[in-house]
């Protein structure tokens, strides 16, 4: 008998949040997230709340925990995509397409009552977090903020009747000492003095924010998934992501004082996660102190260029100033992700530089 429940109490919620702690205890892959960040996550302080309404559920056999999933109604994706989607996330089961199915179900219901006709994920909670389901490339760990999932996730959601909607590709590239004669020729396009680049400024870290915020509106706009972020939104993703930014690899292209691209490459915190199992004691912290120095890869979070800019060599500026900095400090490899299976012109220029696509991440969907 599969009993699905609200996580809406201490205790269900709790088992919600750890129940892939113990799903996962033997996977060499997988990387535990700080069970305090996934909590603040589902806090109301959160400003994705303002909204969206998300409802965890925790699928249980005899009292154990076999599943869980939550269900995500985002007005912000409806009013502006038009459509009537709704999304889940936070998708982890046991191998079983009963208790999987049962996970779904519960999670359309949910939906359908507020009239939505399509199921869409798996997002944590949107395109501008976690999102998509591993398809490919299980033998290495993930890197900072990319999911990992177990091989048969897939066929749990296929059994399901979910149907692909979009992949999306990471690429990686171990640092070479120069890039290719191609990106050289390619940011030569540039007319002299006409593009600079600059790393950003901590000590004015909300205004570079809007800077990124203004890239990031434009660069990603007709992108498949865009969703606009909100100030509060921006605000609330900066405090999160500054204690790993390093200023040398957050670098911001101008054009007569005008910011036109921006590109942030992240330390694979992920490396430190791995040895902290969710939780940050006392200890925790001095391990982290002690392994953030062993970081030896990177991950291409964000690489954009305003509209008008584009295909005019500000892209390979970037990388070609960025390659600079990560050999300095002394990097091994590069993460590029993720990146839309139908975005070719960022494909072709990961490909200028000799990067190799090896993993593979899915968004599903299906009709309710």
């Amino acid at each position: 008998m599969i009993e699905i429940l609200p996580a809406d109490n201490k205790k269900t919620f709790k088992e919600f949040l750890e129940f892939p702690y113990n799903l996962y205890s033997n996977s060499s892959c997988w990387v535990p997230p700080l069970l305090n960040d996934v909590k603040n996550q589902f806090s109301p302080k959160n400003p994705f709340f303002k909204h969206a309404e998300v409802a965890p559920f925790i699928a249980k056999i005899k009292g154990k925990t076999t599943g869980r999933i939550a269900a995500i109604y985002n007005e912000a994706h409806i009013n502006f995509h038009g459509e009537n989607a709704g999304f889940f996330g936070f998708f982890d089961c046991v191998r079983s397409s009963q208790i999987a199915g049962a996970l779904i179900d519960r999670t359309s219901e949910w939906h359908r009552k507020k009239g939505m006709e399509i199921l869409r994920g798996p997002f944590n909670f949107s395109t501008n977090e976690e999102c998509g389901l591993l398809i490919d490339g299980y033998e290495s760990p993930p890197k900072v903020m990319m999911p990992y999932n177990f091989p048969y996730y897939r066929g749990l959601l296929e059994d399901c009747g979910f149907a692909k909607a979009k992949d999306l590709f990471a690429y990686t590239l171990e640092v070479p000492e120069r890039l290719p004669e191609k990106t050289y020729r390619v940011a030569g396009l540039i007319e002299k003095n006409k593009i600079t680049v600059r790393p950003i400024n901590l000590k004015s870290f909300d205004k570079e924010m809007a800077v990124f915020k203004n890239i990031y509106n434009s660069a990603w706009e007709k992108n498949w998934g865009f969703l606009p972020m909100t100030d509060e939104e921006i605000e609330h993703m900066a405090k999160k992501l500054k204690p790993l930014i390093i200023p040398e690899l957050a670098l911001i292209a101008e054009c007569k004082g005008e910011a036109v691209g921006f590109m942030m490459l992240l330390p694979d915190f992920n490396y430190v996660l791995k040895k902290l199992n969710g939780r940050l004691s006392a200890l925790g912290i001095l391990k982290t102190l002690w392994h953030s120095r062993k970081i030896k890869d990177l991950r291409l979070l964000i690489l954009g260029i305003k509209e008008g800019f584009r295909r005019q060599g500000v892209d390979a500026f970037l990388l070609i100033e960025g390659l600079k900095a990560v050999r300095k400090k002394g990097y091994e490899k590069v993460e590029f992700s993720w990146i839309l299976e139908d975005n070719y012109p960022v494909q072709k220029i990961v490909e200028m530089v000799d990067g190799r696509l090896y993993k593979t991440y899915r968004i599903y969907e299906k009709r309710i």
